[in-house]
């Protein structure tokens, strides 16, 4: 977002006054040339060059999309031809990155899931069996009602509180659900790469593939769920820290094994569960907690997130294009997340991705350009009832 005041003259286009598009611009090329154009490269080799046997999925957001086609059009086509492969899987999601599974009207969340499964045939040619919410996001109810919108399988994470003594590298049922299988992604291997692969004060460092292989090949269970940021590659661990040629060599490590290769959710998802979890409040991969605090944690956000969520009926009462794609720009998890106020690792992790100087700059910011939309509406509104 823009630094937006109610006290200056707000004329115009809303989107362009709430929506700081050249930081955008600037954030999105620096990640396109540091990661998604070399990564995209690498992988297509990689399936080139093991004819088929390595195989990758990826979970990409409408809001993503939609930024390659305004700041680099490039770095969509590249993802086309990794899909053209065959080896590619693409899940569904939110198209906006939203909490709105959170909802209590649940309409919102269908609409945009919808949305972005209309994308992934359309750009991809591909319709997705396996569903990942914003953040890993995932309740029963939740489930359950991508369950109910044909989905055979949900991504969420692998964490002890839900799995106690029981291993991630199973499917798994889900309480008061018929059919879904829940995918439970390996966080201790996922963030072996996303998080430690440069920290020098790691006992394992430096990690090589040969020797994350070996880890692999002594996993129990039929399927290890290696899920990270994709930005993990170049962005987060810069091209220095040598993640590059690691993930070149990885595969020729992983093939050496026979009882590892590479297979995508829609081809794992026939496995049989071999038991149930029970998910009845929020469950995420974000922060210590693997909780929805990383973006309903303080009262701060409570208040915008209830805001957002009562929005809905004027939106759909105003029938405005612009301002319904607004109201779901808004509804992005960062837009929370850049409020949070935790300390320690968590919040520095929040901070560094938040283009405010505080988390209360960031609640004052959102809360005006909140109260500037719902005015817009209510005028909107006002034309409706006026017959013009």
């Amino acid at each position: 977002m823009r630094r937006f005041s109610i006290f200056e003259e707000n004329n115009g286009d809303p989107y362009h006054l709430y929506f700081n598009q050249k930081l955008n611009k600037e954030v999105f090329e620096k990640v396109a040339r540091k990661c998604y154009l070399p990564t995209n490269s690498i992988m297509l080799d990689l399936i080139n060059k093991y004819d088929g046997k390595f195989k990758i999925s990826y979970s990409i957001t409408g809001v993503f999309l939609d930024q390659c086609n305004e700041f680099n059009p490039k770095v969509l086509e590249s993802f086309e031809e990794l899909a053209k492969t065959g080896c590619v899987d693409f899940l569904d999601e939110t198209y906006y990155h939203s909490l709105c599974s959170l909802f209590k009207d649940k309409t919102e969340f269908k609409e945009q899931v919808a949305l972005h499964n209309r994308a992934m045939k359309s750009l991809f040619k591909h319709n997705p069996v396996v569903f990942r919410n914003t953040e890993a996001l995932f309740t029963n109810e939740i489930a359950k009602i991508v369950e109910e919108m044909g989905y055979k399988g949900i991504v969420t994470e692998g964490w002890e509180r839900i799995l106690g003594w029981r291993s991630p590298n199973y499917l798994y049922r889900v309480k008061g659900c018929s059919s879904i299988k829940a995918f439970l992604r390996n966080y201790r291997l996922s963030d072996d790469i996303a998080y430690r692969f440069s920290a020098h004060w790691w006992s394992e460092y430096p990690l090589t593939a040969d020797k994350y292989a070996i880890w692999l090949s002594k996993c129990e269970g039929p399927l290890v769920n290696i899920f990270m940021d994709y930005e993990t590659f170049g962005e987060h661990q810069w091209v220095e820290t040598g993640i590059f040629e690691f993930l070149k060599r990885l595969p020729e490590e992983i093939l050496k094994y026979e009882n590892l290769n590479f297979k995508t959710p829609s081809e794992l998802v026939s496995l049989e569960p071999v038991g149930e979890i029970d998910v009845p409040t929020p469950l995420s991969w974000a922060d210590m907690e693997r909780d929805a605090s990383a973006w309903l944690g303080n009262e701060m956000q409570r208040v915008c997130f209830r805001f957002l969520e009562n929005l809905e009926p004027m939106v759909r009462e105003a029938k405005d294009e612009k301002l319904m794609r607004i109201w779901r720009l808004l509804q992005n998890s960062d837009q929370l997340y850049y409020l949070c106020t935790k300390s320690w690792a968590d919040g520095d992790v929040h901070k560094y991705f938040s283009p405010f100087d505080t988390p209360y700059d960031g609640f004052i910011n959102f809360m005006n350009v909140l109260q500037d939309l719902k005015n817009r509406l209510k005028h909107k509104l006002k034309l409706h009832e006026a017959g013009r």
